[in-house]
């Protein structure tokens, strides 16, 4: 299921426009968003998962028009979130804590058992249904979140910060959870973790000025640096080349 947002703006009351003329398309696959800090991110995913209305231009999740109130209906059916901070209910265990999900997206009373364990099944969590979850770890949450996010089926899948906090171990299990989800659903991972970026997203999208101002692999985001001996000799080709395109964004505004 594809995203697809044509000269999206968005502003807030006296203040600047977050977005202006944003366009993207956004194909099955892992698909990376990055951006530095205000430049409009969290905004973009607010549109996305109807939290914010959409007021110029045009936001779609498949054929679902979120301009509309029955385009927003059907693409909550479409989409799991899983915001950067969220709670869990800690006497709850974790196939209930999953099977309430997937009666809040929708489902009857019947299919939510089963839903829950294909849900937990997808992030590697069955062995864990039964436990409460106060007693599981940082990851371990995060599966869990993933999970509830997962419980309908949805098409496409929006992550916020999903390493966020986490050790290395843990960062790179949510990796490989997530890696696998693309394989038959559209996920965007919204992140500052360049490394999460680079290990796990095929495509990668660079928010700044309030426009999408690089779509891409990341061979070519590297082959915008003209000479890998210019800037600092530190980080990975690719921190450079992040650095260099917000650098020349900054240049032009």
């Amino acid at each position: 299921m594809r995203v697809t947002a044509e000269d999206l703006e968005f502003g807030y009351r006296r203040g600047r426009r977050v977005l202006d003329g944003l366009s993207w398309t956004v194909e099955p696959g892992v698909t990376g968003l990055l951006g530095p800090n205000g430049s409009g991110k969290t905004t973009l995913l607010s549109l996305l998962v109807t939290l914010l209305p959409v007021r110029s231009g045009r936001l779609l999740v498949g054929d679902h028009d979120l301009a509309t109130a029955s385009g927003r209906a059907g693409a909550r059916r479409a989409l799991g979130f899983v915001p950067q901070r969220f709670s869990l209910a800690g006497e709850l265990t974790v196939a209930d804590t999953v099977a309430y999900a997937a009666w809040a997206h929708g489902l009857g009373r019947r299919e939510c058992g089963a839903a829950a364990l294909r849900a937990l099944d997808l992030v590697d969590l069955t062995d864990l249904a039964h436990h409460r979850t106060r007693t599981l770890s940082g990851g371990q949450r995060q599966r869990v979140g993933i999970a509830a996010a997962l419980a309908h089926d949805p098409g496409v899948l929006v992550l916020d910060e999903p390493t966020a906090g986490l050790d290395p171990g843990q960062r790179l299990r949510i990796r490989e959870v997530v890696a696998r989800l693309g394989r038959d659903r559209t996920v965007l991972v919204s992140t500052h973790l360049i490394e999460d970026v680079a290990h796990l997203c095929s495509r990668v999208g660079v928010l700044a000025g309030g426009r999408i101002e690089f779509h891409g692999t990341f061979p070519q985001l590297e082959a915008m640096i003209e000479d890998g001996s210019e800037g600092s000799p530190h980080g990975s080709g690719f921190e450079r080349a992040y650095d260099r395109l917000i650098t020349r964004i900054g240049e032009r505004a």
